[in-house]
């Protein structure tokens, strides 16, 4: 077909961006509905203040009562099923759901279908978890037919313009029926089950798993007395609602206002019935009697309860899930803010009603928080909120007590409560917060500092008091008596007002500002020397190694245990258990390699030894390239972990160059071999020629790539190493190395493994397999099972567990700079049959902004 028009295939849709256009899509309904409601939650601030304080306590008692026996609910239906969901889980799941479904179409149904990850991490099969909120959303609508027939049966008795309810109740009847023959038909194979299968056939196999379960009587015995439970919550609301607002109650117009507002709220397919709900629920309650201002007061307080709380704590759900890294970021924000604060506290005049109210209890000689001062502890809060960021100790002490000094400073100095209220919540976050500021100060620099500040504050006190003492009368037009002086003198360095000292000669003023000038830099030095980081790193002795090798040759199971005793690595053998740890230091982080090395029962212990000792030397502990099977260990010190990326691993037992899979391998060995290439094992110890050649091909790699020598969990060039292994080349024609690889020691048994692989820029490409399929070759006829290929960084995430890995994902997926891995990954993919996930282990979501820079200098020759 010519033109420009195309048809929309499967693979066009495959590529939209489903996910981010629904995410764009759920912000602006969110907009228009908090847009839409404006006035809805306007109006409730002075229905609140007008309600009887006590009911709307006891309304907001029964909203978390409603809430939890919503949890109830999700238990009991997970029960019913066989499967556990414990009470905590149940609620986060609910308020999450909750929230949801306002934004969603249909929300009560299709909100059902979200699950969060805590599910996830609660082992629970998706199956599973479909199979009981399905049992939790038709119990849900079963509770409102059986609480509702007596409800409108009783109503449409007494008053006529009920009748209309009925065709609610008659149209849940038929909903109900209608579920209840659709699961029968799945369960039994039935026309329903025939007709989906027929025109989804990759779905059966889905649908078998879904409605293939047994139902535990007992438990959906409870989950319907649960559900039943939350319609007394609710119809208690609405009588609640019409006692806070002072009127006659009526249980009828309760009950029958409640079912109403449910049925809205079931069949309204979008806003969970917003508008509706209250438009007909402020009518119904008109037509109990009560006016129209009443009805709307008394549907503006139902609504708090049934509909406002839950959503505001839906939010908290959501926004609690990042509770951690909030808490991390939050006190170094508020110290800036309060920093900021105080700077510009100086630059506007205090209120002259609080001054006069502030003096009527404090004398005014007893005002002495100068606005140098203010302005210097401001200064001291900016530079601190940045070390809070790096986690330091000392930061912390000093903003808790330069925040804590800032309460009383606001206070006394112009009764400003709003900016000592400030500083009291940043007191009380860091309080909170406190154990994760662990990186210490240098103590022979602060020991300086406090020497110093001493010495300058002693030499301040005999300079001033001196000074002030001797001063002519004209300077101040005050005649110094010896305590007048050491006052003044105190008060200057202190940074402190000074009532009635005012400078009339301008050799006065340079007097006081030299006086204020030692006292600024005593507290900046003495600051400086606080918050300065320290971290003592000690190079590891030779009995340390000593014992190390030992340790290696007793329990080394992993390729990378011959990088954990290079000369790059600290090392923290333990004084309990036969093991030791290789590490580096960077940005506050001890980078460790993998895990420990020591026996399997001691592993647990030995962590735990070495986290005691990361805390005394003020280190954050992370763990790089941790096998899968390994993060088990981490446990129990409650660390959290990313997925980095997977190491190919190769059986060697039944690998064989022949078989038409292999067809592109041999013409590629033949064309080399063809060109006058060959293939050589060199054995050790290297000649110096041999050794110059390899190290002419490896800068020429680096330059080609543009890259530079890496170390930490892999090696550099190093001839002195590097003669002492086994390496295998690839020569021309005329003799000349164009690509070589070394083997290296694999502690793990019956495997092998290799280091640097590198070729010339003009090598055939073939090199590189070459290179592979000789050591292969020679690792076979040593008897050796497998052939560690190496890790291919953030490769094998198929489905992130977190945002992070989400993020690692996306760019080795799309950003062109990291585009090498792909083929890196297609390269190793050629040989190998196992792929195994490698871990970051970390302690705080917070490390994750900062640990990509810390391994980066860790990796540094």
């Amino acid at each position: 077909m010519s033109g420009g028009t195309k048809f929309i295939t499967p693979a066009f849709l495959r590529k939209l961006h489903w996910k981010e256009l629904l995410a764009v899509l759920f912000i602006l309904l969110a907009i228009y509905f908090f847009r839409a409601e404006r006035h809805e939650l306007k109006a409730l601030v002075p229905a609140i203040e007008r309600a009887h304080r006590g009911w709307v306590i006891l309304g907001v008692g029964i909203t978390v009562a409603y809430i939890l026996f919503q949890a109830a609910m999700y238990v009991y239906s997970f029960k019913s099923i066989g499967a556990k969901l414990n009470l905590i889980k149940s609620t986060e799941l609910f308020l999450k759901r909750n929230l949801l479904s306002v934004f969603l179409p249909a929300g009560g149904i299709s909100s059902l279908a979200y699950l969060p990850q805590s599910l996830k991490r609660e082992h629970l099969h998706k199956q599973q978890i479909h199979q009981a909120s399905g049992i939790y959303g038709f119990v849900g609508i079963l509770s409102v037919f059986l609480v509702g027939i007596p409800v409108v049966l009783y109503a449409m008795l007494h008053a006529a313009s009920m009748r209309d309810a009925a065709w609610g109740l008659v149209t849940i009847c038929l909903l109900l029926a209608g579920v209840v023959m659709f699961v029968r038909s799945m369960q039994h194979k039935g026309r329903m089950y025939r007709l989906l299968t027929k025109y989804f056939p990759a779905a059966a196999h889905q649908i078998d798993e879904i409605f293939t379960f047994q139902l535990q009587l007992p438990a959906f015995t409870k989950t319907i007395l649960a559900s039943v439970l939350i319609e007394v919550a609710g119809i208690a609301h609405l009588y609640l609602s019409m006692l806070a607002v002072g009127v006659t109650p009526s249980m009828e117009a309760a009950c029958v206002g409640y079912i109403v507002a449910t049925i809205f709220l079931i069949i309204s397919p979008f806003l969970r019935g917003l508008g509706a709900i209250e438009l007909s629920l402020a009518y119904l309650l008109t037509n109990y009697g009560y006016t129209s201002l009443q009805a709307l007061e008394i549907t503006l307080l139902f609504r708090l309860f049934e509909f406002w709380l839950p959503l505001i704590a839906g939010m908290f759900a959501f926004a609690l899930k990042g509770k951690d890294l909030v808490l991390r970021i939050l006190p170094p924000i508020l110290i800036f803010l309060l920093g900021m604060v105080n700077i510009f506290s100086v630059l506007t005049p205090p209120l002259a009603s609080r001054m006069h109210m502030l003096r009527a209890y404090i004398p005014g000689t007893s005002i002495h928080a100068s606005n140098l001062l203010v302005v210097f502890l401001g200064l001291v809060l900016l530079v601190t909120a940045t070390f809070l960021f790096r986690g330091l100790r000392s930061a912390w002490i000093v903003a808790l007590s330069v925040s804590l000094l800032s309460v009383i400073g606001h206070i006394s100095k112009a009764l400003d409560y709003e900016e000592a209220t400030l500083a009291l919540v940043t007191s009380v976050i860091l309080i909170i917060t406190a154990r994760q500021y662990r990186v210490k100060s240098n103590p022979q620099l602060v020991n300086i500092g406090v020497v110093t500040a001493i010495a300058t504050f002693g030499v301040v006190l005999l300079f001033g008091s001196v000074g002030f003492y001797f001063l002519n009368v004209k300077h101040f037009g005050i005649d110094f008596t010896w305590l007048q002086s050491l006052r003044h003198a105190f008060h200057g360095f202190m940074l402190l007002d000074d009532d009635g000292l005012v400078p009339v000669t301008r050799f006065g003023k340079e007097f006081m500002s030299a006086i204020r000038v030692l006292g600024v830099s005593a507290w900046a030095f003495l600051f400086y020397t606080i918050i300065r980081p320290y971290l003592k790193v000690t190079k590891h002795s030779n009995s340390a190694m000593e014992k190390a090798r030992f340790y290696l040759s007793q329990y080394g199971n992993s390729p990378m245990d011959y990088f954990k005793v290079g000369s790059d690595k600290l090392l923290f053998v333990s004084d309990t258990f036969e093991g030791f740890v290789a590490y580096r230091v960077a940005s506050s982080f001890a980078i460790v390699l993998e895990e420990p090395v020591c026996s399997e029962e001691n592993k647990e212990g030995l962590l735990s030894e070495f986290e005691e000792q990361c805390k005394k030397m003020g280190l954050r502990p992370a763990f790089y390239r941790v096998d899968e099977d390994s993060t088990y260990y981490f446990n129990h010190l409650k660390k959290k972990k990313m997925l980095i990326g997977q190491e190919a691993i190769m059986d060697l037992r039944n690998f064989t160059l022949s078989g038409k899979d292999k067809k592109s391998l041999r013409n590629g060995l033949n064309s080399l071999a063809n060109k006058g290439y060959t293939t050589q094992i060199q054995v050790a110890p290297q000649p110096d020629q041999l050794l110059a050649s390899l190290k002419a091909v490896s800068d020429e790699w680096l330059a080609q790539y543009e890259v530079k020598e890496m170390t930490f969990s892999q090696g550099l060039f190093n001839k002195e190493e590097i003669r002492h292994q086994d390496v295998i080349t690839v020569t021309n024609a005329a003799g000349e190395v164009v690509a070589f690889l070394n083997i290296i020691p694999d502690y793990t048994p019956g495997e092998c493994t290799y280091d640097l692989i590198r070729k010339r820029s003009d090598a055939p490409g073939g090199v590189m397999d070459a290179l592979i399929i000789a050591l292969i070759q020679d690792a076979q006829a040593k008897g050796l099972e497998t052939l560690n290929l190496g890790m291919v960084p953030m490769s094998g995430i198929s489905q992130p567990q977190n945002t992070a890995e989400k993020m690692v994902k996306y760019a080795y997926e799309k950003l062109r700079f990291f585009r090498h891995y792909q083929g890196l990954r297609e390269f190793k993919d050629k040989y190998a049959t196992e792929w195994t996930n490698k871990y970051l282990v970390y302690e705080h979501d917070f490390d994750l902004l900062q640990l990509p820079v810390a391994l980066n200098k860790v990796m540094q020759p």
